[in-house]
């Protein structure tokens, strides 16, 4: 017997059955997996238990796993490290983070629509997140089609897109939360980069938008008019035609892809219930200004 797939919605979000992800996946499990991630790019894979080692064998056949940790340890210390990004509310110890936690004030910014990695030079594929306990109440996380998205633009519209570049950087997502923060190894280590706007899945052909919290300004642009831009397709990407709301439940593996979703958590009260969770990252083969046979601005 084969996985099941039941999808949310004809062309994106599904959930998987009758698959055990703490054990080695058959070959045929596995292509029917990659086949129902490139189509619906956002996966639920339910009544999963997955210690660490499961998670990133999981996570390895979609490519190399991120070992790098956008915070500076020792500015702020994690549970985990490596490759592992700590989803929680839970300080090093722990416990519950403090009202005025460095860690609290930074992941303030995962309320804005984003995708994962896009400040980085080279970007994200696809992020799996496990959840061990989970909020009551609120909490959800919300994803958003990029390339319905890009679907729905009158055609005018797409040719003016095509080939723009934007810059991402990570504090201008965290700026926009009041976090200024950042130390002088992790301003290095983090320098703005560019991505294109518009880009193709190789999978599926199919062209999507690549906006985000993250995205700044346009190369070209005045500053204004690429700010408003930015803004204008946020909007149009996260109107309810295009999102799908999920729910967590304890011991539930969510994946999703990056190159083609934004994302964002809800609100929920994070100085009273635990919300547990870990999240592995997958890097993509290449900048996506290289993927799209876009000039790299100088």
């Amino acid at each position: 017997m084969g996985i099941t797939v039941c999808p949310v919605t004809p062309d994106f979000a599904a959930e998987v059955g009758d698959v055990d992800l703490s054990k080695p996946l058959s070959v045929a499990d596995l292509a029917a997996i990659r086949e129902a991630f490139w189509k619906y790019a956002v996966l639920v894979f339910p009544q999963q238990h997955l210690d660490q080692e499961q998670q990133l064998a999981f996570a390895a056949h979609f490519g190399p796993i991120e070992n790098e940790r956008t915070l500076d340890p020792k500015a702020t210390p994690s549970r985990f490290s490596g490759a592992f990004s700590d989803i929680s509310n839970l300080s090093a110890d722990g416990k519950i983070w403090g009202e005025s936690s460095r860690q609290r004030m930074y992941k303030a910014g995962n309320r804005l629509w984003h995708t994962d990695s896009s400040f980085k030079r080279l970007p994200s594929i696809c992020s799996l997140l496990y959840a061990e306990t989970v909020a009551p109440i609120g909490g959800h996380t919300e994803f958003a089609d990029q390339r319905a998205a890009y679907d729905a633009l009158p055609a005018a519209t797409k040719k003016k897109l095509q080939g723009l570049v934007v810059e991402h950087w990570i504090a201008t997502s965290r700026r926009r939360n009041g976090f200024y923060e950042f130390t002088e190894e992790e301003q290095k280590r983090l320098p703005p980069v560019p991505q294109v706007l518009v880009r193709t899945i190789p999978q599926s052909g199919r062209k999507s938008l690549f906006v985000a919290s993250h995205a700044g300004r346009i190369w070209g642009m005045p500053d204004a008019e690429g700010r408003a831009l930015i803004d204008e397709l946020i909007a149009h990407v996260t109107q309810r035609q295009f999102v799908y709301t999920h729910r967590w439940r304890p011991h539930e593996l969510v994946m999703w892809d990056n190159r083609c979703t934004m994302h964002r958590g809800t609100e929920f009260d994070d100085l009273r219930w635990v919300r547990d969770m870990r999240r592995v990252t997958v890097s993509d083969v290449a900048n996506s200004c290289e993927q799209e046979g876009v000039p790299l601005p100088a």
